[in-house]
């Protein structure tokens, strides 16, 4: 039985009975999930759960076989994924896919291809320059010439430039250093006080659950618990699963 908390905030985004299959395989089978607007909330779960293929569905880069997505109560299951990015839902892929020919300013402003207002535009640039001040410090130098974890803020920034609403991050800890990992974790936790939504998917399961205000776990495609972050931290069952009893 899946627990579930009470509260009062307003819902942004709300996935209902979402089914993604890759060919015979069904990843992700009927899940529901809504965030808050202004929360961070954390779809945590064992490598291959299917965590990032619903991300990427919410997205648009991959059709569900069922279900809906509704984005402030317009239905994006249909929508193209640049028609997704211009309503306001943006994601920050796994491993980064930072375009490593160009230098670091060329892809923050390709973050903003969507955008006209250039005098936001530019406020923006200093906003996530003063977030990353290594990427303001580097910014005419090639990306493929910054560091894993420089590259996730990158992303990230690259991600913000374009001026979401709600702002899907799919494991930006991977592959980090322990320290990095730290950093990654504090700045989602600013960027969320600016009132963003967010929607975390990691495998590291406790640093997640610490900053959300909600979460779900996923396992084997379907949720199995959905709690309060810190609920979900001092849950058994979690526990055993995943923070080592």
């Amino acid at each position: 039985m899946m627990a579930t908390e009470t509260t009062s905030a307003t819902p942004i985004l709300q996935v209902k009975d979402l089914a993604v299959s890759y060919g015979h395989i069904e990843a992700v089978k009927g899940i529901d999930l809504t965030l808050n607007e202004g929360e961070i909330t954390a779809l945590v779960g064992a490598n291959g759960a299917g965590k990032s293929t619903a991300l990427l569905a919410i997205s648009g880069l991959l059709k569900p076989q069922r279900g809906q997505i509704l984005f402030d109560r317009q239905d994006l299951t249909s929508l193209s994924p640049h028609k997704i990015v211009q309503s306001g839902v943006v994601q920050v892929a796994e491993g980064r896919a930072t375009l490593t020919t160009l230098s670091i300013a060329e892809n923050l402003a390709l973050g903003a291809y969507t955008r006209k207002d250039k005098t936001n535009i530019a406020k923006d640039l200093d906003w996530v320059y003063s977030l990353f001040p290594v990427l303001q410090r580097r910014k005419d130098g090639l990306a493929g010439n910054l560091s894993g974890g420089e590259q996730q803020m990158l992303a990230i920034g690259r991600a913000l430039m374009a001026k979401p609403r709600v702002l899907l991050l799919d494991e930006p800890s991977m592959g980090l250093a322990p320290l990095l990992v730290q950093e990654i974790f504090r700045i989602v936790q600013e960027i969320n006080r600016t009132g963003l939504t967010i929607l975390l998917v990691e495998q590291n399961v406790r640093q997640a659950l610490r900053i959300a205000q909600r979460g779900y776990v996923l396992e084997t495609g379907k949720i199995v618990l959905a709690d309060s972050g810190s609920n979900l931290l001092n849950n058994p069952k979690v526990l055993e699963a995943y923070l080592g009893g």
